[in-house]
Order: structure tokens, then sequence, then C-alpha cells
């Protein structure tokens, strides 16, 4: 980051309407506390003009604010003062996401009440905060890709491809899915990464996986995990459980790996495993630590190997 922005504030602790005015308007404004009385924001000319009309908000209230640009804090080093941004936005991001599991909950409960228009309207309120967090997110907290994964499933669950519908369960042979590439969404979480898995062990080991927006995909990949995909969310299914399905793919341990899967994706508590917890973390480890979507794929293949070699069969 080239330059910082420093408010110091000094507030009157009457009137208190002041304060809380003050206090909304920094977490709009996505700024954090350096320390007591001392908000950050990383300089540009949006957020300059935007801490001066702070300023002279405050004046008015008979405060006092004193705006500084500054190239570096002195005593911190830069990750560390981004680390401030980012678990602010994390625990906003956190919040979130528990709104979009709700609703997803109230959709596959079928909650009483749950009319079309609440719903919708409820999905547009996610939207725009998720929109207007995005905002105020200055460096891509690594919250925000639960949110997304989220919100892609809603829109899965809520726009289900029409034609699928008829045929989600009608099984496919798996020889003409075979020599052909495969394309999904960028930063693979477990559904993507077990779907893959799937794919590669027992359609086509000579499978090869690429990586696009939606609007990128090849017309030659079969697309999967995506909104529309014929290789997808289908009912409650996950894109795993789908795959599944249309290759007639009967295994025991593949259906278990299927209700692991369901769980971490979709949390809706369909298959209360014990697995899922820690297999969400591992995976948001390998996307943490790896850009590279082929690594973290590479790697989720080998955990895929490993869980299906342990997770044994029941009796």
């Amino acid at each position: 980051m080239d330059a910082w922005l420093l408010l110091i504030l000094s507030l009157p602790p009457q009137p208190s309407s002041i304060r809380v005015r003050v206090w909304r308007r920094l977490q709009a404004q996505g700024a954090v506390a350096l320390k007591n009385s001392v908000y950050l924001l990383p300089f540009t000319p949006e957020n300059y003009e935007r801490f001066q009309w702070l300023t002279q908000e405050v004046a008015k209230g008979g405060g006092e604010a004193t705006l500084l640009k500054v190239d570096r804090i002195e005593n911190m080093r830069a990750d560390e003062v981004i680390r401030l941004f980012h678990d602010a936005r994390d625990d906003d991001y956190r919040r979130l996401a528990e709104r979009y599991r709700k609703l997803l909950r109230d959709l596959d409960r079928k909650a009483k009440g749950m009319v079309a228009a609440r719903r919708t309207d409820e999905l547009a309120r996610l939207t725009r905060e998720a929109e207007r967090l995005r905002e105020i997110d200055f460096f891509d907290a690594p919250g925000y890709q639960e949110v997304k994964r989220l919100k892609e499933t809603l829109d899965m669950r809520l726009h289900p491809p029409g034609a699928a519908t008829t045929t989600a369960h009608a099984e496919i042979a798996t020889a003409v899915l075979q020599g052909r590439r495969w394309v999904t969404r960028p930063r693979p979480h477990v559904d993507r990464i077990a779907s893959a898995w799937l794919i590669k062990r027992f359609i086509d080991p000579e499978a090869e996986f690429l990586f696009a927006p939606p609007e990128g995909f090849p017309a030659d990949a079969i697309p999967f995990d995506a909104l529309g995909a014929e290789f997808g969310h289908q009912g409650e299914d996950c894109t795993f459980e789908t795959i599944l399905k249309r290759c007639g793919l009967r295994d025991g341990r593949l259906a278990q790996l299927g209700e692991i899967v369901h769980e971490v994706d979709l949390r809706d508590l369909k298959f209360p495993r014990d697995e899922a917890r820690g297999l969400d973390l591992v995976i948001r480890g390998l996307l943490a630590a790896l850009k590279d979507d082929q690594q973290v794929l590479a790697h989720g293949l080998t955990l895929f190997d490993g869980l299906y070699a342990t997770i044994g069969e029941r009796a």
C-alpha cells in the first residue's frame, strides 16, 4: 500500500447521537480502529473525500478531527495493517454467510411462510449486503469466498435448469463422457474438488479440468457445478451426488463420501457427518495457501484418495 489515511477523533460525551452517527459512518466506510479514537483507511481519492466530509461533520457536532496522510505506520508491518482490515471484513462476511445458510435451511425444510416473494426479498437483501461489503473490502478478505460459494449454491437451488429436472436421475453411459474436457468455476471448494476426483477416478482417468468464469466456458468442455449445468445441483443433491446418480456409481464408500460432501457444501444438516467440519477446514487451508487452482485440485485429488481409502463401508 502506497499511503494510508489516519483520522484522529475527539468527540464530546454529549450528545451521544454524534458518537453513534460517527461510529456508523466509520463502519459504512470500512475504516478500522488503529487504536482508541484513531481510524485508518487505505488512501484513495474516494476515501480521502469521505474522511474529509466526516471531519466536517465531527466539527459541526462540537468535536475535533485531524486527518493525516502517511506513507507507512512505523511500528507495524504492512501485512499486519492489512490483517486489521481482513479481520474486520471476515467478521462481516461470517455474519452474512450465516444469513445465507439460514435461507438455505429454510428452503430445505420448506419452511412455512417462506413464500416466493419473501424468499426473493431476502435474497435481494443478502445480495445488496454482499455488494456493499465488497466495496469496502479493500484487500480481498478470505471470508468472501464462503459468501460467494453460498450465493452460488442458492442461485443453483433457486434457479435449476428446467430441462434437467425431469432427467436428473436418468443414468448416462460413462463411455460418452470419456476423452472429454471438463470445466468449472475458479477457486474450487469441496463439491468441485470432490466431483473432479469422482470423474478422474471412476469415469475417465484421462479427464482434463479447466477453471474459468461461466461466460468463458469453452464450448467443447463439459461444465460441472455451475448454474444451469447438467452435472450440477439437482433438487436437494449437490453436484457430487448428481454425478453419482447420473453415472450409476453404486459404491458404499462413494455414498458415504457423498454425504460428507453434501454437508460441507450445503450445511443443511441432512447428513450429520462428523468428518464434514475437518474436511471443510482442510480445503479452506488449501485455498488459502495455494493461489493456483490446478495445484489446489492436485492436492484435493490426493485428499479424496485418502478419504476413500480409509472411510470403509458400513455394514
